[in-house]
């Protein structure tokens, strides 16, 4: 019996046949459609990657209620420098990220600030799901799977950016929280519910690896997660002024160390 896809001809037409309309998010209001570089609808279960510049604002929505979005960040050219999930939490004196906090590296330096959440369920704690997790608790985490898990999409995010296992340092987690209970226990506290979003400013050109899959700590039995829209539009990196650069004494640092680094290199 002769299959669909048997001849060259067969094969093209059933790979044109898998086309579907793109589904990508709107601008923003007030922002120009010409000043968007990426706009683009991450269903559950799949991943998405970018290099953006220096002040380019990153808008993560969450429609339904459902998206969980695990999130690293490597500087674009010195992919040695990237999020440090512990520094951001240690130096701010802050596990629970929101409006103001920024995503700082390993080298003392700002990598994205938090400019607007209307979320507020976040997780710096947790990370991002693993293989052998996955594969204990749906039977399966693979990519290719109908259960894939974070860190293996975000490994596939990774190599096509040049970055392999290696650059995967533990994730955050945006849109699902967890807090610490008076016992040091983790509690899952999930969603705020659909139509929230977060705004990120790039302090550096940054590659931007997102996984959206299922919180570890999500206690469905059934893997569920929907959908995350993901826009972005050029800015300006957060300057002297800016209140973000005075808020605290350890941000300023931070983005006084940048501004110093980025300088130098004439950015």
């Amino acid at each position: 019996m002769r299959s669909a896809t048997d001849t060259t001809y067969a094969a093209r037409d059933h790979a044109r046949a898998q086309a579907a309309p793109v589904d990508r998010p709107a601008a923003p209001p007030g922002i120009p459609a010409e000043d968007v570089v990426w706009a683009e609808t991450v269903p559950g279960g799949n991943y998405t990657h970018k290099v953006l510049a220096r002040g380019t604002s990153l808008r993560l929505a969450d429609p339904l209620g459902d998206a969980c979005a695990h999130l690293l960040l490597h500087v674009a050219d010195r992919p040695w420098e990237r999020l440090n999930v512990a520094d951001t939490t240690k130096v701010q004196w802050n596990a629970y990220l929101g409006p103001g906090s920024l995503l700082l590296s390993d080298q003392g330096r700002v990598l994205a600030s938090i400019t607007e959440d209307g979320s507020g369920r976040h997780d710096a704690l947790c990370g991002t799901s693993t293989l052998a997790r996955n594969t204990a608790r749906y039977g399966d985490g693979a990519p290719q799977s109908a259960t894939p898990a974070g860190r293996e999409l975000l490994l596939l995010a990774a190599a096509k950016n040049g970055l392999d296992r290696r650059d995967l340092a533990p994730s955050l987690s945006l849109f699902q929280g967890v807090r610490v209970t008076a016992d040091g226990a983790l509690e899952y506290t999930g969603s705020a519910g659909p139509g929230t979003a977060v705004t990120l400013r790039a302090e550096q050109p940054l590659t931007v690896l997102i996984a959206n899959v299922p919180h570890p700590l999500d206690p469905r039995t059934d893997y569920h997660c929907g959908p995350l829209e993901v826009t972005a539009w050029r800015g300006r990196p957060t300057g002297p002024g800016d209140p973000l650069w005075e808020a605290t004494p350890e941000g300023h640092r931070a983005f006084l160390n940048t501004a110093e680094f980025c300088a130098a290199r004439g950015l």
